[in-house]
């Protein structure tokens, strides 16, 4: 007798329940990684943009922790968008072939959808509004309705507001299809996407263009290394699934459909990925970057394998491959002992308990931590709080603490600041040891920042003299509400105005200005421009020249952009 087949709704029911249950197990056992605790943070300043990222991520976690403060509250829409984002695949691939067991093997093979089935950053809904960017495309090169042109505008809109590769997916759907430019629908499209982001650049012109400096300009490149680009090409056919991300490429590759939509996938899966292989030539380019390609990959590989019979090898191949994620799953639930310790899995665990710790130390007090933007934010997550501020100092990079109102909050008062390392003050040290190690913490009294403070100068048209000395005259911004001072006088801790050259991304040592610093206040919200002596490197070539004012105890913080600087 034969056996009824179940229906293809019963098996996407089912496999989508189970993909939401599974997401919402792990986002709720996870502990939070310190990118997810930095963009809690943009969810409780909300705002249009912000230094690192568009705000589609700040509305993402708000939504959630309004319902719960906790890891599953943060992660509770990117749960809810990774299954919408299935659902909406198998919508695109129905219009082809109706094979749901398929599409839910090769979807399941693919590690990245996995990760972004919790894990919340801005990739979190861009992968959502790339696929309903696909969905509805899909449906306006078929029919130029008004529906369509309205959904299109939101999403691309919705795709840059969530993070701005997301334009790559327009320039190469555009690409593949030049025959839309003669659409009137098109430029109302163009129109309305502008109208929709316009707040977004409104923000950047407001706050000096933060995000386009840093992304565009602000980063110092390293001498190319062939690691980069091995690194790139490895980690793509990992994200596609440690064993199977190999066999779906090669077959993504060989599916030969070409109607309007087929060639906007395809100009994205090949566009996008020679885009960031070439990025590799600048620099080295983060795994995830290239997230945009696969939806891609899942749509041509299904649209390939659905038509042809598959080897049992492969099936065998791909239970395997989802085995090894499952595992990894796990790992981040349980952890085990040295597993735990490895780099990239490291973030996920025991900051709870240190980040209560600091707390019961610092009492009221706000707490300055070094070390980036990533243990301030734990620690405000954990603690509920905004009272962490993250010093960013010049051996780093700014972030969005240096635009928000947290360190003015601290200026001039008492706070607790936590270190790796030992301060070597006179003052008492506490001894913090947790599992993620030993952190020292002690009382700051009249803390000195000046963090916030902006150094500029002109561009230089010239050259400079190798190991000559250069009078520059540079223009010191105050954004505070209140005068500073840079006189030492009657105050706790002393400062200093120093500078340092970067050579082919290595930062070279500081050295104080040659000037007399002592004598410059500046009133609230002014600026100043003062000249001060600098020493050219001894060697020749192309350097960016950079600012720091230092206070004690504080190791300095970053305040100017990288200045392009020739030496001859």
């Amino acid at each position: 007798m034969l056996q009824k087949s179940v229906p293809t709704k019963q098996v996407l029911s089912f496999f989508l329940i189970f993909w939401t249950a599974l997401n919402l197990l792990q986002a709720g056992f996870t502990g939070i990684h310190p990118d997810e605790a930095y963009y809690w943070l943009y969810s409780k300043f909300l705002d249009w943009g912000y230094f690192d990222h568009p705000p589609m991520v700040a509305v993402f976690i708000k939504a959630g922790d309004l319902i719960s403060h906790s890891t599953l509250g943060l992660r509770l829409l990117t749960v809810l968008s990774s299954t919408l984002s299935a659902y909406l695949l198998w919508l695109i691939l129905k219009k082809y072939h109706d094979n749901v067991k398929l599409f839910i093997l090769l979807f399941s093979s693919i590690l990245i959808f996995h990760v972004y089935g919790f894990i919340t950053t801005p990739d979190s809904p861009l992968l959502l509004f790339v696929v309903l960017f696909f969905y509805v495309y899909q449906r306006y090169v078929q029919e130029d309705k008004t529906k369509w042109v309205v959904l299109l505008s939101l999403i691309i809109a919705g795709m840059l507001y969530s993070k701005y590769h997301g334009i790559l997916i327009v320039v190469f759907t555009l690409l593949s299809n030049l025959k839309l430019f003669r659409r009137s629908s098109f430029w109302l499209i163009a129109g309305l996407s502008v109208t929709f982001f316009a707040p977004h650049v409104f923000w950047q012109i407001e706050n000096g263009f933060p995000s386009v400096y840093y992304h565009l300009f602000d980063r110092s490149a390293k001498a190319y290394r062939f690691s980069y680009t091995t690194d790139y090409v490895l980690a793509q056919i990992l994200l596609a699934g440690p064993l199977t991300g190999w066999f779906l490429y090669k077959a993504a590759t060989k599916y030969s459909g070409n109607d309007l939509f087929i060639k906007a996938i395809r100009f994205n899966f090949y566009g996008i990925l020679v885009f960031f292989l070439l990025s590799t030539l600048k620099g080295r380019v983060e795994a995830h970057w290239a997230l945009l390609t696969f939806p891609c990959i899942l749509i041509l590989s299904y649209l390939y394998l659905v038509t042809r019979k598959l080897p049992r090898w492969l099936t065998k191949l791909a239970v395997a491959n989802l085995t090894l994620i499952l595992i990894a799953r796990v790992l981040f639930i349980i952890p085990v002992p040295w597993i735990s310790k490895l780099k990239f899995m490291s973030g996920y665990f025991n900051s709870k308990e240190w980040a209560l710790k600091v707390d019961s130390l610092a009492g009221d007090k706000p707490v300055i931590l070094m070390g980036g933007f990533q243990e301030a934010s734990l620690y405000n997550f954990y603690n509920n709080t905004t009272k962490g501020f993250a010093y960013d100092t010049r051996y780093y990079r700014k972030t969005q603490f240096d635009i928000w109102p947290l360190e003015d909050s601290l200026r001039n008062h008492d706070a607790y600041y936590v270190t790796r390392e030992s301060h070597g003050l006179s003052q008492i040290e506490d001894s913090i040891e947790t599992e993620k190690g030993v952190y020292y913490g002690t009382t700051i009294k009249d803390a000195r920042l000046y963090q916030k403070v902006n150094i500029s100068t002109e561009p230089f048209t010239d050259n400079w003299k190798a190991g000559g000395l250069r009078s520059v005259k540079i223009t010191i911004k105050n954004p505070y509400a209140e005068e500073i001072s840079f006189s030492d006088k009657n105050e706790t801790w002393k400062s200093y105005l120093e500078y340092a050259f970067i050579d082919n991304g290595d930062l070279l040592s500081f050295n104080s200005v040659i000037g007399k610093m002592n004598r410059f206040k500046i009133a609230a919200s002014g600026s100043l421009t003062i000249p001060v002596i600098i020493k050219a490197p001894k060697k020749s070539g192309k350097y960016k020249l950079v600012f720091s004012i230092r206070t004690d105890p504080f190791p300095g913080s970053r305040n100017s952009g990288m200045i392009p600087v020739i030496i001859n």
